[in-house]
């Protein structure tokens, strides 16, 4: 095998730890000796042992003269868990080849450093772009200390995602749905405003087996969510945030223990949102499924929250002048303004097509 197909098994490792590492990166671990898989392992869950240790310790081999591909560059410094070069370099591994470098101040180039000087030959990016993307939020996180933000919808080919009377269910196909699910899962929270709370009732749960419920974030700036809505509901097993500005009043949800209230400043007369997102950063929520009406989109994108849109485009067609759009608001009066978005990454699920855009451009200002 080549390095590259022992790093797309630590990428497959890696993959496993998906919902449960926030905010920590997924990260996977191969050794290989004499061209052999000897033991493999991921980063299983925020606060436990990382990638390399967990491969170390479960390894019944000797290492020694081994190689490690690890998807992430070994950590260096005394968190949670000791560091991973300590390991590697009590381990006998001779070599270790690298797939991101780690953007974290406390390691950044020091992991693959302190492995050279005590002798263990060091290889950097391998299959990087793919390391890469696998761990986008928490390159932002780690950078930003803000939250990795993903705008959600589906819609028609016709770009409306419900008819001018409301309905919108279906317009994707269970697959696409299914996917949604996974995206619940990768994101450490799920956002939407009090529109689409008063309007449908939702839940806003991960429904995968063994899966992981994101932290509900609820737009509310004048506390307007019903006590007997879902969310308020099932605050006691799913974590919940209502984000609000500094006046707004409702004793019986601001009271609630079983809710966290977060305030804001008013931007002309709602929740700042480029302020909730430092204060949730400060909640170690490291990214958001933003899956808000067209109001709340309009408004995250032209704050300049969005990283990524996350568009499922259905082959209906739905018509109509009063139909909903993704994005409402007031819009942007010219194409010159336009929020730009990067090379697309296209999925088929079913008849459905995932467009995924990184944006390069969002905020207005």
């Amino acid at each position: 095998m080549t390095k590259e197909e022992y790093m797309k098994e630590a990428l497959a490792e890696a993959k496993k730890g998906m919902g449960f590492t926030n905010p920590n990166p997924m990260v996977g671990a191969v050794i290989v000796k004499n061209g052999k898989v000897i033991s493999k392992d991921y980063h299983h869950r925020y606060g436990e042992f990382h990638a390399e240790r967990n491969a170390i310790l479960k390894c019944k081999e000797d290492m020694t003269g081994a190689e490690i591909y690890v998807t992430l560059e070994p950590c260096c410094h005394y968190g949670k868990t000791p560091p991973c070069t300590e390991a590697i370099i009590q381990s006998g591994i001779r070599k270790v080849y690298i797939g991101s470098d780690d953007p974290n101040p406390l390691v950044a180039g020091k992991g693959a450093e302190i492995l050279r000087r005590h002798g263990i030959d060091v290889e950097t990016g391998i299959l990087k772009d793919e390391c890469d993307r696998l761990n986008r939020p928490f390159f932002h996180y780690i950078t930003s200390k803000t939250p990795y933000v993903v705008m959600k919808y589906a819609m028609t080919a016709d770009g409306k995602t419900a008819s001018y009377s409301g309905k919108s269910k279906w317009i994707s196909n269970e697959l696409s749905r299914a996917d949604v699910h996974k995206s619940r899962l990768r994101y450490a929270g799920i956002m939407t405003g009090i529109g689409t709370v008063l309007k449908d009732d939702p839940q806003l749960t991960c429904r995968l087996e063994n899966g992981r419920n994101p932290v509900r974030i609820i737009c509310d700036s004048n506390l307007r969510i019903p006590s007997d809505c879902n969310i308020i509901r099932s605050a006691k097993e799913v974590p919940t945030i209502i984000a609000c500005t500094e006046n707004a009043q409702n004793t019986e949800i601001s009271q609630n223990p079983e809710i966290k209230i977060i305030r804001t400043s008013s931007d002309n007369g709602h929740v700042d949102l480029n302020e909730l997102m430092q204060k949730l950063g400060e909640e170690k929520i490291d990214s958001i499924l933003l899956e808000g009406g067209g109001e709340l989109n309009f408004s995250a994108l032209k704050s300049g929250i969005v990283n990524r849109i996350q568009a499922y485009i259905s082959p209906k067609i739905l018509g109509g002048a009063a139909a909903v759009s993704p994005v409402g608001g007031i819009g942007l009066d010219s194409p010159d303004s336009c929020v730009m978005l990067g090379e697309p990454e296209i999925t088929r699920f079913g008849n459905d097509i995932l467009a995924e855009w990184e944006v390069l451009k969002c905020s207005q200002e």
